[in-house]
């Protein structure tokens, strides 16, 4: 069971939301795996198989940016972390019927991905999308743009970066906003793979796939 958190801070805030009305507030909505004991919640259903998502989208009533919120993935596994995305944002945009990504941080990109209920479509875009972004489409929103943080990003790294996105005075890509936070936050050398590990290798361990080539995992744009 998920729910969904009101006005939970991330570091320093001034959110909004997904390109609807003009207008600035005060707080961030944060979606976690676990309701706050002092907030209400909107009880979601999730199949246990799949890990819960961890998403801050801006609330109704703010300004338009290039990004409406943030996901932190645990994994770089399209077929594992969509379902947990799509259990929160169904009841909040309508059902999701698309997304969109950049190959390039996703080893595999398949064109469906059953989730609870339905089936959502996956495509992609070379350098017509940013790399850390996703869109997504869906029917009652449209469409909602998400700054996509790094899975091996700190908990203090990913808050910054889900308090940026959600603020309405910022009008800068997910790369930039990944590139400012390395800039003024570089990764611990600890984070990094061991000597001599490719890249195939650590995904392997961490329970994924070998890259297809690009033309073979999805063209579906």
């Amino acid at each position: 069971m998920t729910g969904f958190h009101a006005g939970i801070s991330l570091g320093s805030t001034a959110p909004g939301t997904a390109r609807q009305a003009r207008g600035q507030v005060d707080t961030m909505t944060v979606l976690t795996a676990r309701p706050s004991p002092t907030t209400p919640t909107t009880p979601i259903t999730e199949a246990s198989d799949y890990p819960p998502a961890r998403l801050s989208i801006k609330p109704p009533g703010s300004r338009p940016g290039l990004l409406d919120g943030a996901w932190w993935p645990r994994s770089r596994d399209l077929t594992r972390e969509l379902p947990g995305l799509t259990d929160l944002l169904d009841p909040l945009c309508g059902r999701v019927t698309r997304v969109t990504v950049n190959p390039t941080h996703w080893p595999v990109v398949p064109r469906k991905v059953p989730v609870n209920g339905h089936v959502v479509k996956v495509g992609w875009y070379g350098k017509e999308q940013d790399p850390h972004q996703l869109l997504v489409l869906s029917y009652r929103v449209g469409r909602w743009d998400l700054l996509i943080i790094p899975p091996e990003t700190d908990a203090a790294a990913a808050g910054r970066l889900m308090a940026t996105a959600c603020d309405p005075r910022t009008l800068r890509t997910g790369s930039a906003l990944i590139a400012d936070e390395l800039d003024r936050h570089p990764a611990a050398p600890a984070e990094a793979d061991p000597p001599g590990r490719t890249q195939a290798e650590a995904w392997e361990a961490e329970g994924g796939a070998v890259a297809a080539p690009v033309g073979a995992t999805g063209g579906g744009r």
